[in-house]
């Protein structure tokens, strides 16, 4: 089954922003793309790895000793 390819404004509803983000992130280079004609269209499977790679996973801190009540 064909990809899904998504246009700037579908990607910027999806991400919650203006569609100025996801045009910035094209023209820095930091989301893959495909140009048809004068169109871009960006790839789902880009959106989710862009969202994966800047997953920040929470700390868990395990205490392994307790302190005294003063």
């Amino acid at each position: 089954m064909a990809e899904r390819h998504l246009s700037v404004d579908q990607v910027a509803e999806l991400l919650g922003t203006t569609s100025r983000f996801p045009r910035r992130l094209i023209e820095e280079r930091r989301i893959r793309y495909v140009k048809v004609g004068r169109h871009v269209r960006i790839p789902e499977s880009a959106v989710d790895d862009f969202l994966r790679a800047r997953t920040v996973e929470p700390v868990r801190i395990r205490r392994t000793t307790y302190r005294r009540a003063a």
